[in-house]
């Protein structure tokens, strides 16, 4: 049974990733504990990693798995972001993941063998009107994602990238509020269909098994193929 840590799992696809991997010890993360997560009897600790201070974090001597999915949809025109708005997506998207892979790394590398997994979007990708907030925090984790895993090579951890487009959770609701908009959003995809949590927490938890053990600095697209094709 491996150590993973899950941060936000209170929702989405954090949440679907933690019930996927129910059966490993799972330490979870979030700002609120959902009955949901609360069923799966995980190691739960009740923190804002953008905000809080980590020191309550009590992790095991080794960690096999990091996983990092908080996420932010603050979609506004350029001129209506202020610096506030940005510093804020910011310190969601990015910053509270170089909190959490620091507090964790030393008993990331006692593992000798363990996988980080961070997500990005497919905006910081392909350029949509609206996202300049959210892109620039989750080109950010790109970026930072491949440095990070040139740097823990030697270690043997790995890191990668998920990068979905709109998924049906909680986080997306105003955007999928009607079935018009729910069509509308599935018509830009190539597959004609919005993305579900299973489908980036299947991914989760292949990029923490053994069968990507030659996978690391990775950005994978989950998005319906929106990233790559142009019908």
């Amino acid at each position: 049974m491996r150590n993973i840590l899950i941060v936000g799992a209170g929702r989405g696809i954090g949440l679907a990733t933690a019930q996927l991997l129910k059966d490993e010890n799972l330490f979870t993360i979030s700002r609120n504990l959902t009955t949901e997560l609360e069923s799966l009897e995980t190691k739960f600790f009740e923190l804002d990693v953008s905000t809080d201070d980590l020191s309550s974090l009590s992790l095991p001597e080794e960690l096999h798995g990091l996983v990092f999915c908080p996420g932010s949809i603050n979609l506004r025109p350029f001129n209506r972001l202020t610096e506030e708005d940005f510093l804020a997506d910011f310190n969601q998207n990015f910053m509270g993941a170089v909190k959490v892979i620091q507090k964790c790394l030393p008993a990331i590398k006692k593992s000798k063998s363990a996988s980080i997994v961070l997500f990005s979007t497919v905006a910081a990708k392909v350029g949509m009107p609206f996202h300049t907030s959210i892109a620039a925090s989750k080109g950010a984790i790109e970026g930072f994602a491949k440095s990070l895993a040139a740097e823990l090579s030697a270690s043997k951890i790995r890191v990668n990238v998920i990068a979905p487009s709109l998924s049906d959770t909680d986080l997306a609701a105003q955007l999928l509020s009607t079935e018009d908009k729910r069509i509308a959003s599935a018509k830009r995809h190539p597959l004609q269909r919005i993305g579900m949590p299973e489908d980036s927490a299947q991914l989760v938890e292949f990029l923490l098994s053994d069968r990507s053990s030659w996978m690391t600095g990775q950005i994978i697209g989950v998005d319906g193929g929106l990233g790559n094709i142009k019908l």
